[in-house]
């Protein structure tokens, strides 16, 4: 065995050792470490599910053109080809009217009164044209375009453009955009708080061990050998951060995800943050180590940097 891989083993059994002295102490920077990794990762999935609601309401958003009965289909292709020219046009889709009440029959399935109604009566539906946008941002140009005089005689219902859904679509964008605010500052000064409870506490730890540490100065112990070991220590804080923090969102969903999906969240799918959160579990877990360990070195980095540049100067 080579001497570095026997003084990296000794740097790990010593860090491991630290840690179990200040389990104690390791608590309260362990329980911010925690809070904070919990708030990114419940951000991650909220954020997630937003867009996904987003994306599911955006798929319903069209612009439909209601025809005349008199307009031929000639007439009508002619104006579903001039409108697919358009550059936030995605797609187009003609029904004629019998297309229209098929269409119909089959969104509101479940409906039967309102089906019953529609049966006694000859066809009421108009041909339509349904046209998908390529940014929502833009309906009013397709809206500008379609109600030119030369398109506009051959309609027979005003244009419509899911205004409600927009509507949702925009609250869920703000909402979206306050939580990832909040998200940040919350995640900065829980971060900022944890850094300074491990700092701290590493300074304690190094205030206990000043005898120690200073005989391994005298004997040639190197920077890293010295500091090596609180960095293990603190590495071993992140990871059981990391693990917790997961595990509590895992346990969330676990036993109150019944009742969750059987309460109004409102704007807030639960049922697809479940489904994200199993989806990505490993990456999450990973991201949430990477983040733990992260925050633990840096703190102890950090701290025993100011104790060598110390001893150094005191030299």
């Amino acid at each position: 065995m080579s001497r570095r891989t026997t003084t990296f083993g000794r740097i790990i059994r010593t860090g491991v050792l630290y840690f179990v002295r200040n389990a104690w102490l390791a608590i309260a920077a362990m329980a911010t470490m925690i809070i904070t990794l919990t708030i990114i990762l419940f951000s991650i999935i909220v954020n997630a599910t937003f867009s996904n609601t987003v994306q599911q309401i955006t798929e319903k958003i069209d612009v439909s053109v209601y025809l005349k009965d008199s307009v031929t289909d000639d007439q009508a292709k002619e104006f579903v080809r001039d409108i697919e020219k358009q550059s936030n046009v995605d797609s187009v889709i003609y029904l004629n009217k019998q297309a229209a009440l098929r269409a119909f029959i089959a969104q509101n399935a479940n409906n039967q009164k309102l089906l019953q109604a529609v049966s006694e009566t000859d066809n009421p539906l108009p041909a339509t044209i349904k046209i998908k946008p390529r940014d929502l941002n833009k309906l009013d140009q397709i809206r500008s375009y379609v109600t030119q005089p030369r398109w506009q005689k051959l309609q027979s219902d005003p244009v419509s453009d899911n205004g409600e859904r927009r509507q949702t679509i925009d609250k869920i964008t703000h909402a979206t955009n306050i939580l990832r605010e909040a998200g940040i500052v919350a995640v900065a000064v829980f971060a900022l708080i944890s850094v300074l409870i491990i700092f701290n506490t590493i300074q304690m730890a190094i205030f206990n061990r000043r005898d120690e540490l200073q005989i391994m100065r005298l004997l040639g112990a190197s920077t890293g050998y010295i500091r090596g070991p609180f960095v293990v220590e603190t590495v071993i804080y992140g990871v059981i951060s990391a693990i917790i923090s997961i595990l509590l969102i895992n346990a969330l969903f676990i036993t109150a995800s019944s009742s969750l999906q059987a309460t109004s969240l409102g704007l807030l799918d639960i049922s697809y943050s479940q489904q994200f959160f199993e989806e990505y579990y490993w990456r999450l877990l990973l991201m949430q180590l990477a983040l733990g360990i992260l925050i633990g070195a840096a703190s102890s980095v950090i701290a025993t940097q100011r104790y060598l540049k110390f001893k150094t100067k005191s030299k």
